[in-house]
């Protein structure tokens, strides 16, 4: 009889949960059960365990929800045992069962961290990053273009999370976040999976040519609008001055209101069109996120507020607003820029959304460690975060630890192939900055994603590499990526709660 087996024995014998955890908490090498996971519902016991390898749903007992699940009984000398994997078709029969396993919108949650794992295995090891911190978790979170670069869907990305939050017995809530989508019909698949929080990137309704524009041009693009909603906007803004709070005022001169109009507007009517023809009525709370920071200028706060006046006063309902802040937040490192400014503009940007009663949305979050006692201060502890490939890197660590030739097959791919990831995503790295592979001992490998260059060139080939296929058509890649990282699954969680922590540490959590 496997180990699991005999837990299961235990239950079948009329053993409390707490009788069997007191048992076997701390024995994993031995029993390979997952005790968080164990809960009792129906008449049933239910536990995800290590079986061969591959984690299952155990279910011991014969209540009418096993039925249920999709699986192979078994009889044991006490009893019946049914044993199914984590499919999305089991995870759906899961979420029916047991609330706390499904996605719930974050309104009235202080802070929120949205931690996008592209690999599906990362979210254990968020929970474990966030237990005890006043940090509400956003575990799936994934755009359109990340689906498309790791071959998943969204059903997959909410079932990796509830899985999740089944093993780790994490019962106080999480989100799901549809990011950056950009079409009604994407809008609508994420809500149809189950996703409650939809961020909606307008940057193909920001016109990015006006600040670069004369005078002249910006005046005729400007008298070409309808004449009635520049009636509207100019009674409500130009030439007007807004009282932020005691210190701060914006004004809205004729030039760079006209500019900010032509800037902005299509967007916010893009923005309101889809809050009330797709998620207004859609049935569920939505937490609806704005962002305007994939853009070439930063955010001016005239702009910031501006747009959020707009879509509030057209009755869309916006949990968080993303501006573009100034400086660089580029992925995986950093930020570049001046502190000192990002710290007197930021402010200002925290005092509008404050006034308007949303949170600010810090997008390429992470890593950002020189900014982030300022986010945490001047927020005062209002603000979501995203973080996403962050997760990537640290399992590349692990790999580069555990596995120095795999790691050394994935880093030559990725160089060679940086110039197709670039049409994805924007980053400084200059391949030329580092350290020949061939100079490099094993032990040193894992220094590389100490470097920013080294960082930013695994992160946005990511896509690629998970992808890439051999003339047989198998996996380069993949499946050594995912057998390691279940083989070391403590050691990935580990070095995710080290990492992440650092996050919440400098952000003052």
């Amino acid at each position: 009889m496997a180990n699991w087996e005999k837990v299961c024995s235990m239950f079948l014998d009329g053993k409390s949960p707490a009788q069997v955890k007191a048992q076997i908490t701390g024995d994993f090498d031995t029993y390979q059960v997952y005790t968080d996971s164990i809960i009792q519902s129906n008449n049933c016991t239910y536990f995800i365990a290590v079986i061969q390898g591959i984690k299952k749903l155990v279910i011991c007992g014969e209540g009418e929800s096993i039925n249920e699940f999709t699986g192979s009984e078994q009889l044991l000398s006490n009893g019946k045992v049914k044993v199914c994997d984590l499919s999305n078709e089991n995870c759906a029969v899961l979420r029916k069962l047991f609330s706390f396993t499904n996605p719930t919108n974050h309104h009235g949650k202080a802070i929120t961290v949205g931690f996008g794992d592209r690999l599906g295995l990362a979210s254990a090891g968020h929970i474990r990053t966030i237990k005890g911190k006043k940090v509400f978790p956003v575990l799936a979170q994934q755009s359109i273009r990340e689906l498309n670069l790791t071959g998943r869907t969204y059903k997959d990305v909410l079932a990796a999370a509830s899985w999740a939050v089944f093993q780790e017995g994490y019962t106080l809530g999480f989100g799901a976040d549809g990011d950056h989508l950009k079409t009604a019909a994407e809008v609508e698949m994420a809500i149809d999976c189950g996703f409650t929080m939809i961020t909606l990137d307008c940057s193909e309704h920001i016109d990015n040519s006006i600040p670069d524009l004369g005078a002249t041009e910006v005046d005729s693009l400007y008298a070409a609008l309808k004449t009635e909603d520049r009636q509207r906007l100019e009674a409500k803004y130009l030439d007007k001055e807004v009282a932020l709070d005691s210190s701060h005022r914006i004004h809205f001169l004729s030039e760079e209101f006209k500019r900010t109009v032509l800037i902005y507007f299509k967007a916010i009517n893009y923005t309101i069109d889809i809050y009330n023809n797709v998620i207004k009525d859609c049935g569920r709370s939505i937490d609806f996120e704005m962002s305007i920071d994939e853009t070439l200028t930063s955010t001016t706060p005239q702009s910031h507020y501006f747009v959020a006046a707009e879509l509030l006063n057209a009755g869309v309902r916006i949990t968080s607003l993303a501006p573009r802040f100034c400086g660089e937040f580029q992925k995986g490192i950093d930020y570049i820029g001046d502190i000192a400014l990002f710290t007197k503009e930021f402010e200002v940007h925290t005092i509008i959304a404050q006034k308007l009663g949303y949170k600010l949305s810090i997008h390429s979050g992470s890593d950002k460690f020189s900014v982030f006692p300022v986010i945490g201060d001047r927020t005062k502890g209002e603000y979501h975060l995203k973080t996403a490939g962050t997760n990537w890197l640290e399992a590349v660590r692990v790999i580069a630890v555990k596995d120095p030739a795999l790691y050394r097959k994935m880093h030559t791919f990725a160089v060679e192939h940086l110039n197709e990831a670039k049409k994805y995503y924007h980053i400084s790295a200059k391949p030329e900055n580092i350290p020949a592979l061939e100079k490099l001992t094993d032990k040193e490998l894992p220094g590389l994603m100490d470097m920013n260059d080294a960082r930013q060139v695994l992160h946005i080939t990511y896509g690629l590499i998970l992808l890439a296929k051999n003339a047989d058509g198998t996996s380069t890649f993949r499946d050594d990526i995912y057998a390691l990282l279940n083989k070391y699954e403590s050691e990935y969680y580990n070095a995710l709660q080290k990492h992440l922590g650092r996050h919440l540490s400098e952000l003052g959590i």
